[in-house]
Protein backbone atom coordinates (compact mmCIF):
# COMPACT_ATOMS: atom_id res chain seq x y z
CA UNK A 1 0.00 0.00 0.00
CA UNK A 2 1.49 3.56 -0.70
CA UNK A 3 0.72 6.50 1.50
CA UNK A 4 2.09 9.70 2.06
CA UNK A 5 1.76 11.41 5.22
CA UNK A 6 -0.24 14.92 6.23
CA UNK A 7 1.45 17.27 8.24
CA UNK A 8 0.38 20.47 9.34
CA UNK A 9 2.66 23.80 8.79
CA UNK A 10 3.32 25.15 12.31
CA UNK A 11 6.51 27.71 10.75
CA UNK A 12 7.73 29.69 8.10
CA UNK A 13 11.13 28.85 8.39
CA UNK A 14 12.73 30.71 5.05
CA UNK A 15 12.37 30.78 1.29
CA UNK A 16 14.69 29.38 -1.09
CA UNK A 17 14.90 31.67 -3.82
CA UNK A 18 15.53 29.09 -6.84
CA UNK A 19 12.79 27.51 -8.84
CA UNK A 20 9.83 28.49 -10.52
CA UNK A 21 8.24 26.86 -7.75
CA UNK A 22 9.08 29.43 -4.90
CA UNK A 23 9.73 26.57 -2.34
CA UNK A 24 10.26 27.26 1.40
CA UNK A 25 11.31 25.91 4.34
CA UNK A 26 8.59 25.29 7.21
CA UNK A 27 8.71 22.89 10.25
CA UNK A 28 5.49 21.32 10.66
CA UNK A 29 3.56 19.91 13.86
CA UNK A 30 5.42 16.42 13.85
CA UNK A 31 8.56 18.59 14.63
CA UNK A 32 9.93 17.73 11.20
CA UNK A 33 11.39 20.39 8.70
CA UNK A 34 10.22 20.17 4.75
CA UNK A 35 10.64 21.68 1.24
CA UNK A 36 7.10 23.29 0.64
CA UNK A 37 5.55 23.48 -2.58
CA UNK A 38 2.97 25.79 -2.87
CA UNK A 39 -0.29 25.32 -4.67
CA UNK A 40 -0.07 29.07 -4.88
CA UNK A 41 2.97 29.87 -6.84
CA UNK A 42 3.30 30.52 -11.03
CA UNK A 43 2.61 27.05 -12.27
CA UNK A 44 -0.08 26.07 -10.25
CA UNK A 45 -1.39 22.79 -9.13
CA UNK A 46 -0.16 20.42 -11.96
CA UNK A 47 3.65 21.29 -10.48
CA UNK A 48 2.51 19.87 -7.34
CA UNK A 49 0.77 17.25 -9.11
CA UNK A 50 4.22 16.00 -11.13
CA UNK A 51 5.65 15.97 -8.02
CA UNK A 52 3.59 14.13 -6.24
CA UNK A 53 3.39 11.54 -9.24
CA UNK A 54 7.29 11.66 -10.68
CA UNK A 55 8.24 11.60 -6.96
CA UNK A 56 6.26 8.98 -5.48
CA UNK A 57 7.10 6.69 -8.89
CA UNK A 58 10.79 7.35 -8.32
CA UNK A 59 10.55 6.43 -4.64
CA UNK A 60 8.65 2.73 -5.84
CA UNK A 61 10.86 1.76 -8.07
CA UNK A 62 13.55 2.16 -5.36
CA UNK A 63 16.03 5.59 -6.48
CA UNK A 64 16.44 8.00 -3.42
CA UNK A 65 13.76 10.15 -3.12
CA UNK A 66 13.46 11.72 0.22
CA UNK A 67 10.21 11.16 1.66
CA UNK A 68 7.28 12.98 0.36
CA UNK A 69 3.86 14.67 2.31
CA UNK A 70 1.36 16.61 2.11
CA UNK A 71 0.94 19.72 4.37
CA UNK A 72 -2.17 21.91 5.37
CA UNK A 73 -0.93 25.13 5.21
CA UNK A 74 -2.81 27.77 7.05
CA UNK A 75 -2.86 31.35 5.43
CA UNK A 76 -2.14 32.61 9.27
CA UNK A 77 1.09 31.53 8.87
CA UNK A 78 1.40 35.04 6.55
CA UNK A 79 0.88 37.36 9.20
CA UNK A 80 4.32 36.67 10.98
CA UNK A 81 5.89 37.30 7.34
CA UNK A 82 7.18 40.90 6.78
CA UNK A 83 7.61 40.09 2.97
CA UNK A 84 4.54 41.18 0.89
CA UNK A 85 5.54 38.03 -1.61
CA UNK A 86 5.76 35.62 1.24
CA UNK A 87 2.75 36.80 2.55
CA UNK A 88 0.71 36.69 -1.05
CA UNK A 89 2.16 33.09 -1.00
CA UNK A 90 1.16 31.77 1.53
CA UNK A 91 -2.25 33.51 1.21
CA UNK A 92 -2.77 32.04 -2.18
CA UNK A 93 -1.62 28.47 -1.45
CA UNK A 94 -3.87 27.90 1.97
CA UNK A 95 -5.21 24.15 1.91
CA UNK A 96 -3.31 21.33 0.74
CA UNK A 97 0.31 22.03 -0.62
CA UNK A 98 3.30 19.33 -0.90
CA UNK A 99 6.76 18.61 0.45
CA UNK A 100 9.79 16.91 0.48
CA UNK A 101 12.04 15.66 3.75
CA UNK A 102 14.14 18.35 4.13
CA UNK A 103 18.48 17.17 4.25
CA UNK A 104 20.23 19.45 5.97
CA UNK A 105 23.75 19.78 5.33
CA UNK A 106 23.53 18.09 1.26
CA UNK A 107 25.47 19.81 -1.33
CA UNK A 108 24.15 20.18 -4.94
CA UNK A 109 25.05 16.93 -6.70
CA UNK A 110 29.24 17.88 -8.58
CA UNK A 111 30.08 15.12 -11.40
CA UNK A 112 34.13 16.08 -10.43
CA UNK A 113 33.19 15.16 -6.23
CA UNK A 114 30.74 12.21 -6.41
CA UNK A 115 30.85 9.84 -9.53
CA UNK A 116 27.25 7.92 -9.65
CA UNK A 117 26.88 4.03 -9.68
CA UNK A 118 26.71 3.03 -13.69
CA UNK A 119 22.96 1.22 -12.32
CA UNK A 120 21.82 3.86 -10.69
CA UNK A 121 22.97 6.56 -13.51
CA UNK A 122 20.76 4.14 -15.74
CA UNK A 123 17.90 3.89 -13.48
CA UNK A 124 17.55 7.76 -12.85
CA UNK A 125 18.02 8.34 -16.61
CA UNK A 126 15.17 5.98 -17.18
CA UNK A 127 12.60 7.38 -14.70
CA UNK A 128 12.90 10.89 -16.26
CA UNK A 129 12.08 9.89 -19.46
CA UNK A 130 9.62 8.20 -18.63
CA UNK A 131 8.03 10.64 -16.40
CA UNK A 132 9.66 13.46 -19.41
CA UNK A 133 11.17 15.46 -16.76
CA UNK A 134 12.73 18.39 -18.06
CA UNK A 135 14.93 19.65 -15.32
CA UNK A 136 17.54 17.51 -14.69
CA UNK A 137 20.42 18.60 -17.25
CA UNK A 138 23.87 20.02 -16.28
CA UNK A 139 22.81 23.83 -15.53
CA UNK A 140 20.09 22.78 -12.72
CA UNK A 141 20.72 19.17 -11.91
CA UNK A 142 18.02 18.77 -9.39
CA UNK A 143 20.30 16.66 -7.32
CA UNK A 144 22.09 16.52 -4.03
CA UNK A 145 24.61 14.65 -1.93
CA UNK A 146 23.37 13.75 1.72
CA UNK A 147 25.31 11.40 3.96
CA UNK A 148 27.49 10.24 0.69
CA UNK A 149 24.05 9.40 -1.45
CA UNK A 150 23.16 10.99 -4.32
CA UNK A 151 19.32 12.04 -3.54
CA UNK A 152 16.68 13.49 -5.98
CA UNK A 153 14.62 16.21 -6.15
CA UNK A 154 12.03 19.05 -7.67
CA UNK A 155 10.04 16.78 -10.57
CA UNK A 156 7.76 20.00 -11.07
CA UNK A 157 8.80 20.31 -14.27
CA UNK A 158 7.96 16.29 -14.92
CA UNK A 159 4.99 15.16 -16.89
CA UNK A 160 4.90 19.32 -18.84
CA UNK A 161 2.62 18.19 -21.38
CA UNK A 162 -0.24 17.71 -18.50
CA UNK A 163 -0.61 21.90 -18.54
CA UNK A 164 -2.36 21.70 -22.19
CA UNK A 165 -3.34 18.53 -22.69
CA UNK A 166 -6.59 15.80 -23.16
CA UNK A 167 -7.47 12.36 -22.99
CA UNK A 168 -7.17 12.25 -26.86
CA UNK A 169 -3.03 13.31 -26.21
CA UNK A 170 -0.41 10.65 -27.31
CA UNK A 171 2.58 11.60 -25.04
CA UNK A 172 3.11 8.89 -24.19
CA UNK A 173 4.08 6.80 -26.73
CA UNK A 174 6.71 8.98 -28.03
CA UNK A 175 10.63 9.39 -27.38
CA UNK A 176 11.40 12.31 -24.97
CA UNK A 177 14.62 13.51 -27.14
CA UNK A 178 15.53 16.22 -24.31
CA UNK A 179 17.04 13.45 -22.76
CA UNK A 180 20.42 14.53 -24.63
CA UNK A 181 20.87 16.79 -22.02
CA UNK A 182 20.91 14.97 -19.08
CA UNK A 183 23.45 15.42 -16.28
CA UNK A 184 23.90 11.52 -15.54
CA UNK A 185 23.51 10.33 -19.44
CA UNK A 186 27.27 9.58 -19.97
CA UNK A 187 26.94 7.77 -17.11
CA UNK A 188 24.33 5.34 -18.22
CA UNK A 189 25.37 2.23 -19.74
CA UNK A 190 23.01 -0.11 -18.60
CA UNK A 191 19.69 1.10 -19.52
CA UNK A 192 18.79 -1.94 -21.75
CA UNK A 193 18.87 -4.04 -18.23
CA UNK A 194 17.27 -1.68 -15.87
CA UNK A 195 14.48 -1.18 -18.43
CA UNK A 196 13.18 -4.94 -17.79
CA UNK A 197 13.57 -4.01 -13.94
CA UNK A 198 10.87 -1.04 -13.84
CA UNK A 199 8.42 -2.84 -15.61
CA UNK A 200 8.49 -5.77 -13.38
CA UNK A 201 8.82 -2.61 -10.59
CA UNK A 202 6.03 -0.17 -11.71
CA UNK A 203 2.61 -3.17 -11.97
CA UNK A 204 -0.19 -1.74 -12.83
CA UNK A 205 -1.67 -2.00 -9.33
CA UNK A 206 0.97 -0.32 -8.18
CA UNK A 207 0.65 2.95 -10.66
CA UNK A 208 -3.26 3.45 -9.71
CA UNK A 209 -2.72 3.52 -6.55
CA UNK A 210 0.11 6.50 -6.72
CA UNK A 211 -2.50 8.41 -9.39
CA UNK A 212 -5.47 7.79 -6.26
CA UNK A 213 -3.03 10.00 -4.32
CA UNK A 214 -3.93 13.09 -6.23
CA UNK A 215 -6.25 15.10 -4.34
CA UNK A 216 -8.89 15.87 -5.95
CA UNK A 217 -8.22 19.95 -5.36
CA UNK A 218 -5.74 19.79 -7.66
CA UNK A 219 -7.72 17.91 -10.52
CA UNK A 220 -10.38 20.77 -10.95
CA UNK A 221 -11.30 23.19 -13.85
CA UNK A 222 -9.23 21.33 -16.26
CA UNK A 223 -11.39 22.04 -19.39
CA UNK A 224 -9.84 18.93 -21.51
CA UNK A 225 -12.07 16.48 -19.96
CA UNK A 226 -15.32 15.99 -18.65
CA UNK A 227 -14.09 15.88 -14.97
CA UNK A 228 -11.96 14.69 -12.48
CA UNK A 229 -12.12 10.65 -12.85
CA UNK A 230 -11.22 11.07 -16.52
CA UNK A 231 -8.27 13.21 -15.24
CA UNK A 232 -7.15 10.70 -13.02
CA UNK A 233 -7.95 7.62 -15.80
CA UNK A 234 -5.65 10.00 -18.30
CA UNK A 235 -2.72 10.11 -16.23
CA UNK A 236 -2.87 6.33 -15.42
CA UNK A 237 -3.43 5.63 -19.27
CA UNK A 238 -0.06 7.48 -20.04
CA UNK A 239 1.76 6.07 -17.72
CA UNK A 240 0.70 2.16 -18.54
CA UNK A 241 1.02 2.92 -22.12
CA UNK A 242 4.74 4.62 -21.45
CA UNK A 243 5.42 1.47 -19.70
CA UNK A 244 4.71 -0.22 -22.92
CA UNK A 245 6.85 1.62 -25.09
CA UNK A 246 9.30 1.93 -23.16
CA UNK A 247 11.75 0.99 -25.63
CA UNK A 248 10.85 4.21 -27.28
CA UNK A 249 12.80 6.71 -25.09
CA UNK A 250 14.95 3.20 -23.64
CA UNK A 251 16.54 3.70 -27.62
CA UNK A 252 16.63 7.32 -27.62
CA UNK A 253 18.57 7.54 -24.46
CA UNK A 254 21.29 5.16 -26.11
CA UNK A 255 21.58 7.27 -29.26
CA UNK A 256 21.92 10.32 -27.21
CA UNK A 257 24.32 9.07 -24.94
CA UNK A 258 26.43 6.95 -27.93
CA UNK A 259 26.42 10.45 -29.73
CA UNK A 260 28.01 12.18 -27.02
CA UNK A 261 30.66 9.37 -26.45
Amino acid sequence: MINVRTVTASRYVTPLREGGSLPAIIEADDDGLYVLKFRGAGQGPKALVAELLAGEIGRAVGLPVPEIVFVELSAELARTEPDAEIQSLIGASAGLNVALDYLPGSVTFDPLAFVPEMRLASAIVWFDAFVCNVDRTARNVNMLIWHRRLWLIDHGASLYFHHSWTSRDQHATRPFTLIKDHALLKYADELAEVDAEMAALLTPDKLAAIVQLIPESWLSNDPGFAGIPAQREAYLSYFLLRLQASDVFVQEAIRARSSHL
